[in-house]
């Protein structure tokens, strides 16, 4: 699978962007735990244009998280070309990589966005979505990528006409969540217009699918079920990053790797810690560790008390005791998938 140069070999997996999730300590550990190519946070085009620091920070990147994509929101059309115009030369702005790809977002949920017309908000506003993806695709030079829910609600499932439309303005890939904004993340995701889009034959561009992929089995079946060139796992990687690893395993040889071991959960979240200290500094660093730790470690027995520390402790250094003591505690102890469910 190809997104404009872009080799992906075949059928990638891809980390989503989910905001104060993706940040760079995080895509980093999944690329080395085998996702294919990462985005970061998705970053508001009006924060960009008004020289927001915030906004900015969330443009760094490193060659070592690369392939990356730089996801962009918004609603006014100029504000969104602008800030594509600022992604595509994000290494001179803010120095390091830069982008390989500008993604748009077209489905975030989230009331306070899609209220505002953004996000998935554009959902009910298609002729201005195909609008300011066209003038992004002809203002930027790197490859323009788009991510999109299946309508509004179950009433306006437009995707399948939508799709062609945003192929003709020239995007590279459209990833598609199988769920309505109406739906936000309830219910099952439904994957059965992704395939419809994929199976279209005036479709050109790869489909990426997108929701509920919580498993190596899971991922595969959505592969062979539905005919999609990529998949894209959101919720499920939250403290569990090796699921990337585990699909790419499962993909090439058909076995599931054995559950991953507590220690070796130590030795992960030890150093996703640190990345992410030496990333933001401290208090930043433990603060936005705590969403991470917090699932690490999800199954363990008796277990309560010490996530208690672990997800309130300051001191990073008392957090890397503790993060010792479960490796001694629990060091034996298997955590069964069944006692351990991501992404739901």
């Amino acid at each position: 699978m190809k997104i404009g140069n872009i080799d992906l070999g075949d059928k990638p997996v891809f980390l989503a962007p989910m905001e104060d999730v993706t940040d760079a300590s995080f895509r980093g550990i999944c690329r080395e735990q085998g996702a294919d190519i990462v985005y970061t946070e998705f970053i508001p085009s009006e924060g960009l244009i008004r020289d927001a620091r915030k906004a900015y920070d969330k443009m760094k990147t490193s060659e070592e998280e690369a392939p990356i994509g730089i996801q962009i929101y918004g609603s006014d059309p100029d504000a969104m070309v602008e800030a594509a115009r600022m992604a595509d030369h994000a290494t001179e702005l803010v120095g390091g990589h830069g982008c390989d790809l500008i993604d748009i977002n077209f489905g975030c949920p989230v009331s306070k966005i899609a209220a505002r017309g953004a996000g998935s908000g554009m959902m009910k506003d298609p002729d201005k979505m195909v609008l300011i993806t066209k003038r992004i695709v002809d203002a930027v030079s790197k490859p323009v990528t788009v991510k999109t829910r299946l309508g509004w609600d179950d009433k306006s499932k437009i995707i399948v006409e939508l799709a062609e439309r945003l192929q003709d303005t020239g995007i590279k890939a459209l990833t598609i969540h199988g769920r309505t904004r109406c739906q936000m993340y309830k219910g099952e995701a439904d994957w059965t217009l992704i395939g419809e889009v994929k199976a279209n034959p005036r479709m050109n561009i790869p489909i990426i699918g997108n929701g509920d992929i919580n498993s190596a089995v899971k991922a595969k079946e959505c592969f062979d079920r539905y005919g999609v060139d990529g998949i894209m796992v959101a919720r499920a990687s939250f403290g569990h990053p090796w699921i990337f690893r585990e699909i790419k395993h499962y993909l090439s040889t058909g076995e599931e790797l054995p559950p991953l071991g507590v220690r070796e959960r130590v030795a992960l979240a030890k150093r996703h810690l640190q990345l992410s200290l030496d990333l933001k500094g401290i208090p930043t660093g433990v603060y936005e560790m705590r969403r991470h730790l917090s699932c690490y470690f999800k199954g363990l027995p008796d277990f309560k008390e010490t996530r208690m520390r672990l997800v309130t402790e300051n001191d990073p250094q008392e957090v890397f005791r503790i993060l010792d003591f479960i490796a001694e505690k629990w060091g034996g102890t298997i955590i069964s998938e069944s006692s351990s469910v991501y992404g739901l």
